[in-house]
């Protein structure tokens, strides 16, 4: 079967870059308004841009509804945030802060999670979380404004927190410890627990 882009509903185009490009890890995204509030939102079209310099790449699909979630406008006027990993532990807090609120009300206090100051950036982070990444706001780039339009967010990372005892003697996190869980379509997700190693060739 293929499928012409031209011919299928932008519902449809959905449905199927959500369940087929699989799994894609989750960006819990702390940010903070103008007026000190601050906002959780996860978001799971999320990857690394660049290594040198360390960049993170978000890319915010306009809902539906026509009602955007706070974190671009919450960008916009305090250009940080803090980007976690989504440990399984987390599974529920997580999607809880995925819930519409207004902008001059915290997720955090909402959803009872437990907020502590960042090093070097305004928005607080999540306490229990166990790899994040404090950033800055490079640029967002504004790809459609159709809606379930794209806009790019790329992030320049200015500070990695690693739960201690989580980073193995070869400088990577241990994936046991971390325990992320990856977004499939609908509202499914999934663990990386089973695992397989493959030598890249010389």
């Amino acid at each position: 079967m293929y499928l012409s882009v031209d011919e299928l509903s932008t519902q449809a185009i959905y449905k199927i870059l959500v369940s087929g490009i699989i799994p894609r890890p989750i960006a819990w995204v702390s940010t903070q308004n103008a007026q000190g509030t601050q906002n959780l939102a996860p978001y799971s079209f999320f990857t690394v841009a660049s290594v040198n310099p360390p960049i993170l790449a978000i890319s915010h699909i306009a809902p539906r509804s026509g009602d955007e979630k706070d974190t671009l406008a919450n960008l916009a006027a305090v250009p940080e945030c803090v980007v976690h990993i989504v440990s399984s532990n987390q599974a529920e807090a997580m999607n809880a802060t995925a819930a519409a609120l207004a902008n001059e009300l915290s997720e955090f206090e909402q959803a009872n999670i437990q907020a502590t100051p960042s090093q070097q950036v305004q928005p607080q982070s999540v306490a229990a979380s166990g790899v994040r990444f404090e950033c800055r706001l490079r640029t967002v780039n504004h790809l459609s404004n159709l809606p379930a339009g794209g806009q790019l967010i790329l992030l320049d990372v200015i500070g990695i927190y690693i739960e201690d005892g989580w980073l193995n003697p070869a400088g990577l996190v241990d994936a046991n410890l971390l325990d992320a869980i990856g977004k499939l379509g609908a509202d499914d997700y999934t663990h990386c627990r089973d695992r397989f190693t493959l030598v890249r060739p010389g």
